[in-house]
């Protein structure tokens, strides 16, 4: 019998741990002008922020308001990512660290599961309880922006390298763990990031580089909106302080200097009050990014790593003395900063930085990048993990999704002797848990992909240390071979078990690491280095065959899936959780299964394009559309128990009419400043100042020669722009977030041991339409505990958001008429309780 585990990294054992397609344009995708910045201060909930905020930058002077935008060069501070200070005024040099999992480079921190596997727990609670805890380690090593919570990429593309730092392939899916992660961080005090800002699904061609610009993510209005924007927004809501924008293009404008993404999208649609930095050398031009809505560019160099020539810095005071960036863009950029800065408390009492990214030793460079002295005490060694790994263990456990359990032998009982096959079942020789640079191999236990996203491990034990701990607890015996090409012995030892435990995975990661064949992207969804070879050599000799996958996302499992022979692990191979995990993506029967658009684009040309012609229809929505019929659907997961749901019971909360209320009216008004531009002598160098060699600074020298405009602004930039009727404060026009329909039921455990079922709500649009509408979609999930034969109402609020489309031509969400069906079910595909609701017709009105 063969049994499967999907784990998402299977940390159970670790204790440780629009841009618009405008169709009218006969010129393709692009992206329309939308100027200036809308400034911040417009909400209630920054308001008391944003006066600290301008009490404070009312007295910079023109070179500190720079300052604070622009990073000081790469490993010019303690920290990944570092500000420049306003030292007179008590503002500090801003600290931004990865990654989205735990505190990168430092010592004596936690390495949470990453965010694929909390998404596969389902559970809204651990959510925000894990980003408590980040929000806890991130502050006690004095990190003021912590670069995470990763929703880009959404995992339109199964293969993409990045799609294990974030949440899933369903934008509420995504949306509602960011949600809760965002609350976690800010809670304690550090400023969250959203990343990244949108569209960045592959990692091939993300960056310009000799013979190829970077990637333009063409996306169409709607799909923006319902599927890439979407986990933004709940961020926004959730009051996130900062947004990081990506590296490729949107509809073939920069992302970085995407004038209606970042000023009409985010900061006027979404009402968002941070500030926009730039990923790490994202930035690909100085006065067109801060025109279209950067406010802060990191790590300060230019566009090529540890060059020293700033976009920013000089550059932008540069700017502003000639006047080619009006000085209230550069009022918003200083204000936008400092007010995230008050807005999370960090003026009171906040710890100082006390590691270093750049090595472990207590003593170092100050300054690493500078190559020179002073050195001092740059790491304190501080341990931050509190209870942190007993946290870790139960969203891992419970991240764990049954996939198959023939004649139900999991949970096992005591088997005698148990076989333990495959290189992923134990930590890599040499090397450990930490074995390679930002983990950029697939050697030993895969724990997480590589990149940026990745911490250095405490401490990993690794599913074999574990599994011999358990059965030599009771006597039994445990053969392990973990040479995957070992195809002989394996098949030989296979034959002498009672049990035997197959290991196999796939890693990804980001652009600027390979391994083997992995160009960060998957070449295919298949198991790595012959695990597919691994699990027929013990499937075919032991009638007991369990498969434990860990993988960066799904993997294909054709040629062994249908064995008559499975997959989990220690605190799930022998009962002692229950699993509940579900799927955060479908598992297809091949890569083509999901589509000609969910392809990697891998051939270099002179201008990369990737068109999104799949609209809102990725993952699950692509195979409904299409009748596609998969190995495993989204948000599929078996349990060792049985459960039954009752009927739907439905409420309407409010009137389900089809339109948003109006706009309102800002709630707080900016600040308004003095816009004077100084003297130019103002910006230079202070006499007898002492530069640190290879710092980025924003004075001039005095040998600068400013020449005042007029400067040519890009075009569109003097043409009165609309506010967008969805907007009007954090998260957009309020009224979307009004809830108009709450659904109820009863789930009950209908089986003999204590378990927990993950209920999920799908949305169900007419069919047949004019306008096209997936068959269903996710809106609601809630995961409840239950005791054998106990009894719990499950309730789901349903927003007008949630049962809205993006109308291109209005420009505004829309309930369409006639109405719609909820279903309730296990999974996108088993869906046990349905009701139906009629909506008001759609009428025209005066906004049309």
């Amino acid at each position: 019998m063969l049994l499967l585990i999907s784990l998402l990294f299977g940390y159970s054992i670790f204790p440780s741990s629009s841009p618009v397609v405008d169709i009218r344009h006969s010129g393709g995708f692009f992206s329309p002008p939308w100027y200036p910045t809308p400034p911040g201060g417009t909400t209630k909930t920054w308001e008391t922020s944003y006066k600290k905020a301008s009490a404070l930058v009312s007295q910079m002077t023109l070179v500190e308001k720079v300052n604070i935008t622009t990073g000081l060069g790469w490993a010019m501070g303690l920290c990944l990512g570092n500000t420049g200070p306003v030292p007179r005024l008590g503002f500090p040099s801003l600290c931004l660290q990865d990654a989205p999992l735990g505190v990168r480079n430092a010592d004596k921190i936690t390495s949470f599961p990453a965010g694929i596997t909390v998404a596969g727990t389902w559970d809204k609670e651990l959510m925000r309880k894990r980003g408590e805890a980040l929000g806890v380690e991130f502050k006690g090593k004095g990190v003021h922006v912590a670069l995470g919570p990763c929703m880009g990429p959404i995992g339109k593309l199964p293969a993409g390298g990045r799609n294990w730092e974030g949440f899933g392939a369903d934008p509420y899916l995504q949306g509602a763990a960011s949600f809760e992660t965002v609350v976690g961080i800010q809670s304690q005090g550090v400023i969250a990031t959203a990343k990244h800002y949108i569209g960045n699904e592959q990692e091939h061609f993300r960056q310009e580089s000799k013979g190829y610009a970077a990637i333009s993510s063409n996306i169409d209005d709607r799909a923006l909106h319902e599927v890439y924007l979407w986990p933004f927004q709940d961020s926004v809501k959730a009051g996130v302080g900062a947004v990081m924008c990506s590296y490729q293009k949107v509809n073939n404008s920069a992302a970085c200097q995407n004038s209606w993404l970042q000023n009409h999208v985010l900061k006027d649609e979404l009402g968002f009050q941070g500030f926009i930095m730039s990923d790490w050398l994202a930035q690909m031009s100085g006065v067109a990014s801060v025109l279209a809505g950067l406010d802060m560019t990191m790590p300060g160099d230019g566009d090529k790593w540890d060059e020293r020539n700033p976009m920013l810095g000089p550059r932008l005071t540069e700017a502003v003395l000639n006047t080619s960036v009006p000085i209230d863009r550069l009022n918003d950029m200083a204000t936008r900063i400092v007010a995230a800065w008050y807005q999370l408390g960090q003026d009171r009492g906040y710890p100082d930085v006390n590691f270093s990214s750049w090595t472990k030793d207590t003593i170092g460079k100050i300054y690493t990048g500078s190559h020179e002295p002073p050195e001092g005490v740059v790491n304190k060694h501080i341990n931050v993990m509190g209870d942190h790994p007993n946290l870790t263990r139960k969203i891992a456990a419970e991240a764990i999704a049954l996939l198959k359990n023939d004649r139900k032998t999991l949970p096992l009982k005591k088997p005698l002797k148990i076989g333990v096959y495959g290189e992923d079942a134990a930590l890599a020789e040499p090397g450990g848990a930490n074995v390679c640079e930002d983990r950029a191999c697939n050697q030993g236990t895969l724990a997480v992909g590589w990149g940026s996203g990745t911490t250095d491990f405490e401490y990993l034990i690794d599913p074999l240390s574990a599994i011999k701990k358990k059965v030599e607890s009771y006597g039994g015996t445990v053969t392990s071979i973990l040479q995957n090409n070992n195809i002989q012995s394996i098949s030989e030892s296979a034959k002498k078990q009672d049990v035997c435990l197959v290991f196999v995975n796939a890693d990804s990661g980001e652009a600027y690491k390979t391994w083997a064949d992995v160009k960060a992207d998957r070449p295919d969804l298949n198991a790595q280095k012959g695990g597919d070879e691994l699990v027929l050599a013990v499937a075919n000799n032991c009638e007991n065959t369990v498969v434990v996958v860990h993988s960066v996302g799904p993997i294909t499992m054709e040629k062994w899936v249908q064995k008559p022979n499975g997959n989990a692990l220690v605190d799930v191979l022998w009962g002692d959780v229950n699993p509940s995990g579900k799927l955060p993506y479908t598992i297809g029967k091949s890569l083509s299964d999901y589509g000609s658009s969910a392809q990697i684009i891998t051939n270099p040309t002179p201008q990369p394009q990737q068109d999104f012609s799949d609209g809102i229809f990725i993952d699950y929505r692509h195979f409904d559309k299409e009748g596609i019929e998969p190995r495993y659907e989204f948000g599929f997961g078996l349990s060792y128990t049985t459960f039954s749901y009752g009927r739907l019971s439905k409420t309407i909360k409010a009137p389900i009419t089809p339109y948003p209320a109006r706009r309102h009216p800002p709630e707080s008004q900016p600040p308004v400043y003095n816009s004077t531009i100084p003297n130019p002598s103002e910006a230079t160098f202070p006499p007898g100042f002492n530069k640190i060699n290879r710092m980025i600074y924003p004075w001039l020298d005095p040998t600068n020669i400013i020449i005042k405009g007029p400067y040519p602004y890009p075009d569109g930039y003097n043409t009165p722009q609309r506010p967008s009727e969805a907007g009007g404060t954090e998260g957009g026009n309020p009224s979307l977030w009004d809830v108009l329909v709450e659904i109820s039921l009863t789930i009950k455990n209908t089986g003999n041991i204590a378990g927990a079922e993950a209920a999920q709500l799908y949305l169900e649009f007419p069919q047949n339409t004019p306008i096209p509408f997936p068959k269903r979609q996710l809106r609601g999930f809630q995961k409840v505990y239950l005791q054998p034969g106990e009894s719990k109402e499950v309730k789901f609020e349903l927003t007008r958001r949630d049962l809205s489309y993006w109308s291109v031509t209005r420009q505004n969400w829309v309930i369409p008429p006639p109405g719609f069906g909820f279903g309730v079910g296990a999974s996108s595909r088993k869906i046990f309780s349905r009701a139906h609701i009629y909506c008001e017709p759609e009428k025209s009105d005066d906004r049309e």
